[in-house]
Formats: C-alpha cells, sequence, structure tokens
C-alpha cells in the first residue's frame, strides 16, 4: 500500500511528498509512463498542491518522473536501453567505491560490514506466498551500501544509492525476481569473504558477477517488449 502522509512534524511537506512518491515509484505502485494527477496525489498524499509540485519538479532532477509540455507529469518509462546504461553505470561507480572502501584497511568499516551481513542472512528473502520480504529487501541495500561506505565521497555514495534504487524499480516493474535455485546468499558471502581479505580485485569481480546475473535477466525481459 502507499504511504500515507499525515503529519507536518519533521520534515518539509515538499520532502515528505517527494519520498513517498519517490518510494512509490521505486516499488512501482507508479507504473512507468503513468500520468500523475495533481488532484488525486493530493487526496492520497494530504498534502497541498504547492509542496506537491515541488516534490514533482524535485523527482524529474532523479530521472523518475518526466514532465509533460502544458500537460503535467507522467512516470518515466523503462527499457533495455536504459537498463543497460545503468547497469554498466553503477557497475563503474560501485567498483570504485568498493576498491576506496577496502583500501583504508578501517576496522570499524569491517565491523558495519559484517553486522549488515549478518542482519541480511536472518530473514527469509521470501514470503510463505511467494512475495519478497521487505525486510530482507531494506538489509540487503543496507549491506550493499555498506560495502562502499568507507569510499570517502558522499557524493558517490549517494550517486550509488539512487543507481541501486533504480536498479531496484525496473526489478520490480518487470517482476523478474532471483529463482530458488541461485544461492544468493553464497553470493554475498563470497563477496564478503574477499573484502575482509583486502583482496579488492576478487571482491570487485564477485560484487560485478553479482549485480550482472540479475542484469542479464532484466535486460533479456525487457528486450522482449
Amino acid at each position: 500500500m502507499p504511504e500515507t502522509i499525515v503529519s507536518e512534524t519533521g520534515s518539509s511537506l515538499t520532502t515528505q511528498a517527494f519520498r513517498t512518491i519517490y518510494s512509490m515509484i521505486i516499488r512501482g505502485d507508479l507504473k512507468p509512463g503513468e500520468k500523475l494527477k495533481i488532484e488525486s496525489l493530493r487526496n492520497t498524499l494530504g498534502v497541498g498542491a504547492s509542496p506537491l509540485r515541488e516534490a514533482l519538479s524535485l523527482l524529474t532532477a532523479e530521472q523518475l518522473i518526466e514532465r509533460i509540455d502544458q500537460r503535467g507529469f507522467r512516470v518515466s518509462h523503462i527499457n533495455s536501453e536504459a537498463f543497460d546504461e545503468l547497469l554498466k553505470t553503477r557497475c563503474w561507480l560501485e567498483e570504485l567505491a568498493l576498491r576506496e572502501s577496502i583500501r583504508t584497511n578501517d576496522t570499524e568499516w569491517e565491523e558495519r560490514v559484517l553486522l549488515a551481513h549478518h542482519r541480511l542472512k536472518r530473514p527469509p528473502r521470501t514470503l510463505e506466498d511467494g512475495t519478497l520480504n521487505s525486510e530482507w529487501e531494506e538489509n540487503h541495500k543496507a549491506f550493499h551500501m555498506s560495502l562502499l561506505s568507507a569510499c570517502g565521497s558522499s557524493i558517490l555514495l549517494k550517486i550509488c544509492d539512487q543507481l541501486y534504487d533504480q536498479n531496484i524499480r525496473y526489478r520490480n516493474v518487470s517482476g523478474i525476481y532471483v529463482t530458488a535455485e541461485r544461492k544468493v546468499g553464497d553470493e554475498h558471502s563470497a563477496i564478503l569473504d574477499y573484502v575482509l581479505k583486502g583482496d579488492e580485485d576478487k571482491a570487485v569481480d564477485e560484487l560485478i558477477h553479482h549485480y550482472r546475473k540479475t542484469g542479464k535477466l532484466l535486460s533479456d525481459f525487457l528486450k522482449k517488449q
């Protein structure tokens, strides 16, 4: 269910609206190409037209929303070419961030990564009905971002965070998920092992291989659409 904004306390209404619509797009609640009706969103989110329009304008900078000349906004389309570019860019930047993190030889960073990996292993990836477990999803992102967290660049981390979410959007919209036959947990453990050994080349190889396995499924699916 889409989140609902219920209070003006804390973050501004524009920020709250931005975060809620952002999450709705990433989860696939708002579909690619869907026109965003201001009045409908106002009722759903409980905000005025002004902060809502500001939030939509901010989301255009994230490339999640497109402005339609004189006709408002719509959710950005997805396609195989855009996804391939996204995956390539994500691999480039995360390789850089992971190498820089490993080179710091930071004990606190290693502890963060170990803790994130431990938390990732606790909940099942899927629920009894076969749907993805939201707790696992949150822990999954936390683990991957922890790997990059000692890179020394808040700008790089922010971009990697955005690319992670955009990648998840493609997966959610397409409905392409990892099959039970694929041992995702083993892939995470392999990345962790090489990180702790300080072997940046093999750690990067495992990370990129991990991404490209799912990426190929998504790319092949999108090419058929």
